[in-house]
């Protein structure tokens, strides 16, 4: 796992996305093959415009066949591709025109709600148009008298598939060609959104009307013990963006959603605040001691709670005094705000869970449209 930066996102340094090296190494592998010599450094123009050189880590070529290979360079951003090998063979082929697929390391779609087709390779549009749209300006400027074959791959990819979340989404055997700029930007917000929203379209597609979102791991662990009937699909890590989760989920006509979550995030949640990162909004303690005194917490507790440090220490304090009703409040207000900011057309579950994945409170609120 790669150390986490502490640097002021207007310093961190952009990496390229693995569409871009794909391109890139294409480029220098049809290069090689036509000239008959290595090519090892490229230019390439990215979807936003911007043109940049790559250096090829190796080339090698014969008479019929060409491979390039460049090391991914991810930036500042902890993505699990960084420094990962991407392989372009290009080689002449019988049939006209030029063909795509993935081979090692590149994964396979077997479930229907991506943008790339079951049984096709896991290159995303973006990225194949990159790679079709570049090898076709070469040829275009270096004729050919036969088709050509490309093939991506990734050495490593199968492995590094273990770090992300493609088996569940039926990408299978490798990781996926992706990136709609060219450019990594590092802890990208975006990026993460999009990668909620993939997931939320997969799992509606593949027949989920009851989605589980989660804010990190340990929750989504024990959202998927609690429910073992579910299917895999439709288990969401939504991390900090519960907002944007559940109006994708109303977008999506999911039928009901159980957010899964912890003291920390949960009791911001609690107050309306639809983005819970750290940065975002602090706990508000009056508010915690206003949901405490509503649930009979003795007022020799409010002050304590008023100075607590963490909204855990509350939850904690809650526990050892014996007040479970402190908990229920809690779930009714995220249900109830929850609601409120989609306007309503679904039923929302709500668990608030320790650190121990031990239950502290739940709720169900269910929508009544009549």
């Amino acid at each position: 796992m790669r150390k986490k930066v502490e640097k002021d996102p207007k310093d961190m340094r952009h990496g390229y996305t693995t569409g871009a090296n794909a391109t890139a190494a294409t480029k220098a592998a049809l290069l090689s093959l036509l000239h008959q010599r290595e090519v090892k450094e490229v230019s390439i123009r990215l979807p936003i415009g911007d043109v940049v050189t790559f250096q090829m880590e190796k080339v090698m070529f014969t008479e019929h066949e060409a491979q390039a290979s460049v090391i991914k360079d991810g930036g500042d951003d902890p993505d699990a591709t960084h420094q990962a090998q991407i392989v372009s063979t290009v080689r002449l082929a019988s049939d006209e025109g030029i063909h795509l697929d993935g081979g090692v390391g590149v994964g396979r779609v077997t479930k229907p709600g991506l943008p790339v087709a079951v049984g096709e390779a896991a290159i995303n549009p973006v990225p194949r148009k990159m790679i079709m749209g570049t090898a076709l300006e070469v040829l275009e400027q270096y004729p050919l008298n036969s088709g050509v074959q490309i093939v991506i791959s990734v050495p490593d990819g199968e492995e590094i598939a273990k770090k992300t979340l493609n088996s569940r989404l039926g990408i299978i055997g490798g990781i996926s060609i992706l990136g709609t700029r060219g450019t990594v930007v590092p802890f990208s917000t975006s990026a993460f959104k999009a990668s909620i929203a993939q997931a939320i379209q997969v799992a509606v597609t593949n027949g989920c009307e009851h989605l589980f979102l989660t804010t990190g791991g340990r929750s989504e662990k024990f959202a998927i013990e609690a429910h073992p009937e579910a299917k895999e699909e439709a288990f969401i890590e939504m991390g900090d963006f519960v907002g944007f989760a559940i109006k994708q989920c109303k977008a999506k006509k999911v039928k009901k959603i159980t957010l899964v979550g912890m003291m920390g995030k949960f009791s911001k949640v609690a107050q309306g605040v639809m983005m819970v990162h750290s940065k975002s909004a602090p706990v508000d303690f009056n508010f915690l001691a206003e949901v405490a005194r509503n649930a009979d917490v003795p007022s020799s507790l409010l002050e304590e709670i008023r100075d607590a440090n963490t909204a855990s220490q509350v939850g904690t304090m809650m526990v050892e005094h014996g007040h479970p009703l402190f908990f229920s409040k809690l779930c009714q207000l995220i249900a109830h705000n929850s609601l409120k900011e989609i306007r309503g057309g679904l039923d929302i579950e709500v668990y608030i869970i320790s650190m121990q994945k031990e239950v502290l409170g739940s709720e169900v609120v269910k929508w009544d449209n009549q």
